[in-house]
């Protein structure tokens, strides 16, 4: 079976072990992945952007950052948990976990249990929704990075608002969600796996921790907002380099560290899986780190700080959706040809779409993404060292389709997912625009964020 690839719920139907208790080690370690996560936002992502804007501006991305991932955290738990995580259809969920209905019991003090089809044991559902929170928390805070010194704070909240209900849910729903056969016998379990699958899942997209769900879709989301919002004032005139890279290795380093929760957590257990994707992340970043400094030094004459960090932010990009589903020589591969697409991206790329992506999220994020979802398809054949796990549901055969195969997979669930955020961050950026609240004023702009809008300095 497709074991251990996604991150699916059970709670339509209550599995044969529905009787044995939660185990205490498994919980442990994803209440720590859990913080772990947390700390990728506030305060890693948070010091990674805020370091790299002009000073002026510092504050606001703090406050962009903080805020926004405290709304996203409202909106999972009031709504969004469960339009991603129950039985709906194949594009989106339902509305049986509203504001985490069921999952405690008043009348008899016990809480919910959940359970993917890739566990030995059951896990509470509201460990597994805490822990989905930060990753919806996260990726909403992803986009920031493209609209910074020009965006309206109430802007960003009413726009992420409108791209989570919208892209994050629906996207989340159809990679992840999956009601596993535990819950039925025999021949019933193809069936009624596929009939209650999320689209993606239903195709055997591969995506462990989020290259789709979360890297593609933020990029994608961010380039479309530089488009709409329009450049910098004095963009290619003016010195724009960043005020304090201390800070931004600080935020580098402390994403490098809460993201084996991200991808370690992602295996809901504390086991062989959750190793080898610490490994992989481990790995990885570090392949990456090279790859951008060597690369950088022979381009650019001179091997620079931004570099470094941004090579290490591509590989754990890159490696996100192959944390568990690649061996090790698929870690070393795709840390180091992250780092090289990534930096065209940032680089050639940029150049090319001509958008004021200030914090390069489409180059990095997007591109490193799509490159990690495509080369999880190659690694995880057997061949190459990868587990080749994987379950067509749709056809009820078990086993590795073949590299060409998966990788057709992995570049349509690609496509659906860049052209679906496209669309929904459009539609909420131009509407913002039309009622002229997208983009602060050019004097404010000037003068800058923090006082303007927040009445502070840093």
């Amino acid at each position: 079976m497709r074991k251990l690839l996604a991150l699916p719920l059970l709670i339509a139907a209550a599995p044969a072990w529905a009787a044995a208790a939660p185990d205490k080690g498994d919980t442990a370690w994803m209440l720590t992945a859990t913080a772990f996560v947390l700390l990728m936002s506030v305060p890693g992502l948070a010091l990674f952007y805020g370091g790299l804007v002009r000073s002026k501006n510092m504050l606001s991305v703090l406050m962009q950052v903080f805020v926004s991932f405290s709304l996203l955290t409202v909106l999972w738990f009031a709504y969004g948990y469960s339009l991603a995580f129950t039985a709906g259809g194949p594009f989106i969920g339902g509305f049986d976990r509203l504001f985490l209905d069921g999952v405690f019991d008043n009348a008899t003090g016990s809480f919910a249990l959940g359970a993917t089809f890739s566990k030995a044991t059951p896990m509470y559902e509201i460990v597994f929704a805490g822990f989905q929170a930060t990753f919806a928390a996260i990726t909403g805070c992803l986009i920031l990075g493209s609209l910074v010194e020009r965006v309206r704070f109430g802007a960003v909240l009413a726009f992420l608002v409108v791209w989570f209900t919208f892209a994050y849910c629906p996207i989340a729903h159809m990679v992840w969600f999956w009601v596993g056969p535990d819950a039925y016998t025999g021949a019933e379990a193809a069936t009624a796996a596929n009939a209650s699958a999320g689209l993606l899942w239903q195709w055997g997209a591969l995506d462990f921790a989020g290259g789709t769900v979360v890297h593609i879709n933020a990029g994608v989301a961010g380039l479309v907002g530089a488009y709409v919002l329009g450049p910098r004032i004095g963009l290619g005139r003016e010195s724009m380099a960043p005020h304090h890279l201390t800070l931004t290795m600080i935020g580098a380093s402390l994403l490098w560290f809460g993201w084996f929760g991200f991808n370690a957590g992602s295996a809901l257990e504390a086991n062989g899986v959750a190793s080898l994707a610490f490994l992989n992340t481990y790995l990885a970043t570090a392949c990456a780190v090279l790859a951008w400094t060597f690369t950088e030094w022979a381009v650019k004459g001179k091997p620079s700080m931004l570099g470094a960090a941004s090579g290490a932010v591509a590989g754990l990009v890159a490696i996100t959706p192959a944390a568990g589903n690649v061996g090790i020589p698929g870690a070393f591969v795709i840390g180091i040809v992250s780092a090289l697409v990534c930096f065209w991206g940032v680089t050639g790329l940029k150049r090319l779409l001509k958008a004021d992506d200030s914090l390069d999220v489409f180059g990095i994020h997007a591109v490193g993404g799509i490159a990690g979802a495509l080369l999880t398809g190659v690694f995880n054949s057997p061949d190459l060292g990868g587990p080749g796990l994987v379950t067509d549901w749709v056809s009820g055969t078990v086993g590795y389709p073949g590299i060409a195969q998966q990788l057709l997979i992995q570049a349509k669930a690609v496509a659906l997912v860049f052209a679906w955020s496209a669309l929904v961050s459009l539609a909420a950026f131009g509407l913002l625009k039309l009622a002229g609240k997208l983009r602060v004023s050019e004097e404010d702009e000037r003068e800058g964020l923090d006082i303007t809008t927040h009445g502070e300095r840093a």
